[in-house]
């Protein structure tokens, strides 16, 4: 999670329809994954690692953002969760053997994406497994992507070319948030009409009712996901180390 919105939502990402959804629909795609030790690259706040630590078999959650100022050890749901602000080698931080990899919303934040993903490829063993997910169509690019600074947005099928520039095999490759996908397209064609004068982010707090519809909506193509081939808000990626 980007630590951006995470400062704009405070205690409320945890009540917000997009991140809940988003949540569900990645242990979704992840319920026949057997993983322990989770590498969430990128990681923000530590949101998506902390829901596996709650809700999944996942023992022991590593966070990683060259954005945290300190590096610290902390615990949820009674499990031990690493803040850390890069890992090279998780052996030498005293870290088990990584076999899932997150990174949610990452992949777009820098110039070399293939070479990211590499990186960490080539600190894991083979098998392990990689949840990929990044904003979806570049006609969708609005003043929230200048605010969160994206360089690009994806078509699934530039996602899976860069996954499988970086050595990985791709198990599944999809859209995600098809419902809402309108009302997006919608308030971006608007704004193309009528700029905006600053840049900001488009998530925000919704009242109860309108969060509770948009949180409906999203969860009802969670079991239908990975047959959506064709729109969405983000494309997800689920990848294998060989």
């Amino acid at each position: 999670m980007d630590l951006k919105e995470s400062d704009i939502l405070g205690d409320d990402v945890n009540k917000h329809w997009y991140y809940i959804a988003k949540a569900r629909a990645m242990q979704n795609i992840l319920h026949n994954v057997q993983a322990k030790t989770v590498l969430d690259v990128g990681a923000g706040s530590g949101y998506f690692s902390r829901y596996l630590l709650e809700h999944s078999n996942v023992q022991v959650g590593v966070c990683v953002d060259i954005s945290y100022p300190t590096e610290y050890d902390d615990t949820h749901s009674g499990k031990p969760l690493y803040f850390r602000r890069s890992i090279l080698d998780t052996a030498q931080a005293g870290i088990a053997p990584v076999d899932l990899c997150l990174m949610m919303d990452v992949l777009e934040h820098v110039e070399d994406d293939v070479g990211l993903l590499k990186t960490y490829v080539e600190q894991v063993p083979s098998g392990t497994k990689f949840l990929i997910s990044v904003p979806a169509f570049q006609f969708l690019w609005s003043s929230h992507d200048v605010f969160l600074e994206h360089y690009r947005r994806y078509t699934r099928q530039h996602l899976a070319a860069t996954v499988q520039s970086s050595g990985l095999n791709i198990i599944q490759n999809h859209y995600y948030f098809g419902a809402v996908f309108p009302i997006a397209l919608t308030m971006r064609l608007f704004e193309r009409i009528f700029p905006k004068k600053e840049t900001k982010s488009q998530l925000v707090k919704h009242h109860p009712l309108t969060n509770a519809i948009l949180l409906t909506a999203s969860q009802m193509e969670i079991p239908f996901q990975k047959w959506n081939k064709l729109a969405g808000l983000t494309v997800f990626c689920l990848a294998e180390k060989p």
